[in-house]
């Protein structure tokens, strides 16, 4: 296959690049620094990899390289946990997913041949935040700020069915792997001093990086395939459980809690997203057969962490 991805350079598009470098497929990397991303995909490393720069959000020539591709994976989008939302910062959280999306979209409606399939990320904060709840795909919106932007941001995939072209959205949980938020919840725990975040009784929906690869690639080559699947582990944990399954596989304590007026105090109002969880189950991706490689969260830390 070819197959053009943005968000590439990042926690899941890096890993996925190489995946599909390894298997010998062709990929063409969209990236906003092409800098930084033959860095990251050095030529001698990665010789089936193309990197075009492009502007997220704005038509130009690089909607013409969608042409000759298989699939498109778009992950693109503007980090939501690493700072605090401002006004300003949620405008830039919106626009990176919608506008971004919108562009792919189009250069995926002018392109001849056209891809077969567009695999698009949106993530669980579609269902808004519940103790209580479980969630499936079938499953309402929620109404807070990250169920808006997931509603915008899928709304503008779905638009590539007027091309003909398949869709699948992926609505990522925590994708637990070396980095990404499992990189900064291990730091307290090697220092002895790890613990639940807020009241530990908030939901906590995982997938493993394998797992969301693997995903991601029967997406793109399972021609049934087609809608929304939630990428997430079918065994959701209270944050409690985390913080107990952690502190066993490191042989740590997990027992001191991170108040929650420290997290808000850093992240403001993205602090709901630690906070208030939601249980997420995969409904659909299991009825499409998807075979998971690690569905228990002790197997899943006990390979990232030794």
């Amino acid at each position: 296959m070819k197959v053009a991805i943005t968000g590439a350079t990042g926690f899941v598009g890096s890993r996925l690049v190489k995946r599909l470098q390894d298997e010998g497929n062709i990929v063409l990397v969209l990236s906003r620094n092409t800098n930084s991303a033959h860095k990251v995909f050095p030529s001698q490393a990665f010789p089936n990899v193309e990197i075009m720069g492009y502007t997220p959000g704005v038509s130009g020539a690089w909607q013409d390289t969608i042409a000759g591709c298989d699939g498109v994976v778009n992950l693109a989008g503007e980090p939501i946990a690493e700072e605090r939302w401002t006004p300003e910062r949620k405008q830039a959280i919106l626009n990176s997913r919608k506008l971004g999306t919108q562009k792919i979209v189009e250069a995926i409606a002018k392109a001849n041949p056209k891809p077969t399939v567009l695999v698009n990320a949106s993530a669980i904060g579609y269902y808004g935040t519940s103790e209580t709840a479980t969630f499936d795909e079938n499953s309402p919106s929620g109404q807070d700020f990250l169920a808006q932007v997931c509603q915008e941001w899928e709304a503008q995939a779905q638009k590539v069915t007027d091309a003909n072209v398949r869709w699948v959205i992926l609505r990522f949980g925590i994708v637990l792997g070396h980095g990404g938020a499992l990189g900064k919840m291990i730091t307290p725990f090697k220092l002895f001093a790890g613990g639940p975040i807020g009241s530990g009784r908030q939901w906590f929906s995982w997938i493993h990086i394998d797992d969301i690869v693997n995903l991601i690639l029967q997406a793109l080559t399972k021609p049934n395939m087609q809608g929304i699947y939630n990428a997430t582990a079918p065994n959701p944990v209270r944050m409690a459980d985390l913080s107990t399954t952690m502190g066993q596989v490191m042989n740590r304590p997990s027992w001191l809690p991170v108040p929650s007026f420290a997290l808000e105090a850093m992240l403001g109002d993205g602090a709901i997203m630690v906070l208030e969880g939601q249980k997420v189950i995969p409904q659909r991706t299991q009825s499409s057969g998807f075979q998971y490689q690690y569905p228990n969260l002790q197997s899943a830390l006990t390979e990232i962490l030794n």
